[in-house]
């Protein structure tokens, strides 16, 4: 974690997918913390969500406002902050994602499915942006996410 902590640091970008969202956390690369679904169950659907800021190399790529359809698979995916946390948040544009109204899945703050650290380099999401990579799968929306950070790396 020091190295990873060292190269975030250093401006690399760092991706944390649901328990690595809830890894960068808990070492502090992150605000927050992940607790339990709201209604203490495993959860695997697709959901829809909101890009509520396009600062971050994954995000980039994508409009504010756009819809995202991507799949999620947590027991422990309910974003928390204390809401002191959350303004900060918000007033930073530090939200990212956002579940669109009627698809929080497990009770998050404020509808909130991905935040990035200040800088915006580091980013933790909840939903699994690999398993919406082609439209086999469902959704092609996911790899939107990772062609926006090869474009922002490149």
């Amino acid at each position: 974690m020091e190295a990873l902590a060292e190269f975030a640091d250093g401006g690399g970008p760092v991706l944390g997918i649901c328990n690595g969202f809830q890894v960068l956390c808990e070492a502090g690369l992150l605000p927050g913390a992940l607790l339990v679904n709201e209604r203490i169950r495993f959860v695997c659907r697709q959901v829809e969500l909101l890009v509520e800021s396009n600062r971050s190399p994954f995000t980039a790529g994508l409009q504010e406002g756009e819809r995202l359809s991507i799949p999620v698979k947590h027991q422990e995916g309910r974003y928390f902050a204390p809401e002191e946390t959350l303004d900060e948040l918000e007033a930073r544009d530090q939200v990212a994602l956002r579940y669109a109204p009627g698809n929080n899945p497990n009770g998050s703050a404020r509808g909130i499915a991905a935040v990035t650290n200040e800088a915006g380099n580091v980013l933790g999401l909840m939903p699994h942006p690999e398993h919406a990579v082609d439209q086999l799968t469902g959704s092609a929306d996911g790899l939107r996410l990772f062609e926006s950070a090869a474009r922002a790396v490149a």
